[in-house]
């Protein structure tokens, strides 16, 4: 039970700080579910939560999808999702590298969380950076940044800073860049959500319950709404700083196997 309020405080915070800090829900929210469980079911139940946070942004901008663009960019972000949630479970596979104590704390050195930790500091660093100012992000490379995005978010999750940049550069008006963005998402994470179902099934526990996973959708639902009322979704830098620092700590705990 505590575990339970825990996470879905955590899931309410970090949903109201993408709204603060220019990061994606995945970026934050997998490094600090990845404390209470293994990386491969963190980035699962991240996975599932921002499946419903962009099932919600359909159900309400679903007419106002552009399907060329959607199709052009998610088609080879599906089949890249593939490979990516596919090598996620391979490396969860692998033996440990290492292992040592930290101040006490049993520190295991894994594969999976070598790559996780790297990646996890790479893509906040490219969030942070705004890479979308490249000339390279234009609508004629949309499959590339399908392939790229969809590789990436079936391994570790990290999808949206590849493919924001590329929508941004498609000429769609507000409505149009979230329901184009939410529907791509939805493909890719339903892709990875059936490798992950299919491989995690036995590392899942009694824990992770369906009451469970719709107590976090609905904390991070609840954060998003708190955050947005009497606001317009503004960058603070204070917190923009005050975020990437903890993204680089938690990833570097990751890669070092401490978390």
């Amino acid at each position: 039970m505590t575990l339970f309020v825990i996470i879905s405080l955590c899931a309410f915070l970090v949903s109201f700080l993408t709204l603060y800090s220019g990061f994606g829900l995945s970026t934050l929210l997998m490094p600090v579910i990845a404390i209470f469980f293994p990386v491969p079911i963190a980035i699962a139940i991240t996975a599932f939560v921002h499946l419903m946070n962009n099932i919600f942004k359909l159900i309400l901008l679903r007419k106002t999808i552009q399907w060329p663009v959607a199709l052009k960019f998610g088609f080879p972000a599906v089949l890249a999702a593939i490979p990516g949630a596919w090598l996620l479970t391979y490396l969860s596979d692998l033996p440990p590298v290492t292992s040592y104590y930290f101040f006490h704390i049993l520190a295991i050195v894994e594969p999976i969380k070598i790559v996780v930790g790297v990646l996890l500091i790479i893509f906040a660093t490219l969030e942070w950076r705004a890479i979308g100012q490249s000339a390279f992000f234009t609508a004629k490379w949309l499959p590339v940044g399908g392939l790229i995005s969809g590789f990436f978010g079936g391994l570790s999750g990290q999808q949206g800073a590849f493919r924001t940049p590329f929508l941004l550069h498609s000429g769609l008006n507000k409505e149009q860049f979230i329901a184009t963005n939410a529907s791509i998402a939805v493909l890719v994470d339903g892709t990875r959500l059936l490798i992950y179902g299919v491989t995690f099934h036995s590392l899942w526990g009694d824990q992770l319950t369906p009451a469970f996973l719709f107590a976090i959708v609905c904390a991070a639902f609840l954060g998003s709404m708190v955050g947005i009322v009497g606001l317009k979704k503004i960058r603070f830098s204070f917190i923009q700083h005050l975020v990437i620092i903890l993204l680089y700590f938690l990833g570097t705990l990751i890669l070092l196997g401490i978390i």
